[in-house]
């Protein structure tokens, strides 16, 4: 039997199904997990998932590609959980009446397969001219995709509005150029960016767009709790809204901060009063500066260190330092060797190499020039030492 991811049917209908799963199936090899209930998890393009009743007690297990029941007609889906956990899929999904449980039908045929790839072969088309009828009535809203039910019978148009949008006339057009049944359906920018995909700043692809399917409200309190620059342009993400990685480690700081003591709280010592600069609070290290607005006189103590303190203050007492040994340790941060040079230290190395040629240029024509200066200095001492003929005249002109 061959399975959805056999057929493609992962990669085509619900985009990186493999990878968006967000419940593992822990109880998938014990005994009996299979048959202790016949509701299934079966989930479609995208995030779309819906429960079904497996009356027919097919065998079913992850990844099988099934029809199940649609309003109208039917739709192709893939299996995504069995067993006992899909009992808590259903309080999770806050479904409010069993009416919404509809049943499956069989395991997808070669017809069936034939129907839903023409059905998903119209969807680019038709969110394209869906948006140009959308523009022609002047609806401020952004169709943002299309998914055609496995017998296209039916299509789901989501869009994206900032405001209530009357689309009654929109879904009229729609039905009439489609000829197919219309169902609107709002999402956030969230949804919109886990559909399209993308990569993030941190260099991989989005968390919404592999794995995450409920989206948790996050707010600049998860950024003041990790002492995060509350810079709108660095904690918003792909979606123009704050990063959902803003709360992975949020618990973790809240946790370490209870450790640290209030920045309000003043450290008193014989020679000064210090005020909290900045705290790293995973490591428990505080910094502390004798003016409370500018970093002066920097010491770096422990969390521990800085409770002992202020016990001390509550009795009246003060320490001659922050320090234990009474040593003042100046706040040192990691050292970056590339701030230590210019920026323009390689246009410095052409100018040193360039003058290092000149000079051994000049030497050398220095040398060269050296013998010259020897050999006229060597017949100017000639010139002086040889005889004038005045002076010295030939004896035979003497005797005359």
């Amino acid at each position: 039997m061959m399975t959805g991811c056999d057929r493609g049917l992962c990669k085509a209908a619900v985009g990186r199904q493999d990878r968006q799963l967000n419940t593992y199936d822990w109880l998938a090899d014990v005994p009996g997990n299979a048959e202790s209930t016949d509701l299934v998890e079966v989930q479609f393009k995208h995030t779309r998932k819906g429960y079904y009743h497996n009356v027919n007690n097919l065998p079913l297990k992850k990844g099988d590609i099934v029809a199940v029941e649609a309003n109208p007609g039917h739709d192709i889906g893939v299996v995504t959980l069995t067993g006992r956990l899909v009992n808590l899929q259903l309080k999770k999904a806050n479904l409010k009446s069993a009416d919404d449980i509809k049943r499956i039908y069989r395991l997808a045929r070669q017809v069936d397969m034939d129907k839903y790839r023409e059905a998903k072969a119209r969807e680019h088309a038709t969110m394209i001219e869906s948006r140009e009828i959308a523009k022609g009535l002047g609806l401020k809203m952004k169709i943002g995709d299309v998914e055609y039910q496995g017998d296209c019978n039916k299509a789901i148009f989501y869009y994206i509005a900032d405001e209530r949008v009357d689309f009654r006339q929109l879904i009229k057009d729609l039905a009439a150029t489609f000829h197919v049944r219309i169902e609107m359906k709002q999402i956030g920018a969230r949804q919109e960016a886990g559909r399209i995909g993308g990569t993030g700043p941190c260099g991989r692809e989005l968390c919404c767009a592999t794995w995450m399917k409920n989206f948790v409200s996050v707010s600049t309190s998860a950024a003041r709790f990790q002492d995060i620059s509350l810079n709108p342009q660095k904690l918003a993400g792909m979606c123009a809204k704050l990063k959902c990685c803003l709360n992975y480690e949020v618990d973790d700081y809240i946790e370490a901060g209870r450790r640290l003591p209030s920045r309000e709280v003043v450290l008193q010592t014989l020679d000064a009063d210090y005020f909290l600069f900045k705290s790293d609070i995973l490591a428990g290290m505080l910094t502390y500066s004798t003016d409370k607005n500018v970093a002066a006189n920097l010491e770096v103590i422990t969390a521990e260190r800085a409770k002992a303190i202020i016990e001390l203050n509550r009795r009246g007492e003060k320490p001659e330092s922050l320090q234990e040994d009474g040593n003042v340790k100046v706040a040192s941060g990691p050292i970056d060797l590339a701030t230590q040079e210019s920026i323009n230290r390689f246009d410095k190395a052409k100018k040193k190499k360039r003058k290092a040629n000149r000079d051994a240029g000049r030497q050398r024509q220095a040398d060269g020039a050296q013998p010259q200066q020897d050999s006229a200095r060597q017949q100017a001492r000639h010139r002086q030492n040889k005889p004038r003929n005045n002076d010295h005249k030939p004896e035979n002109n003497a005797k005359e």
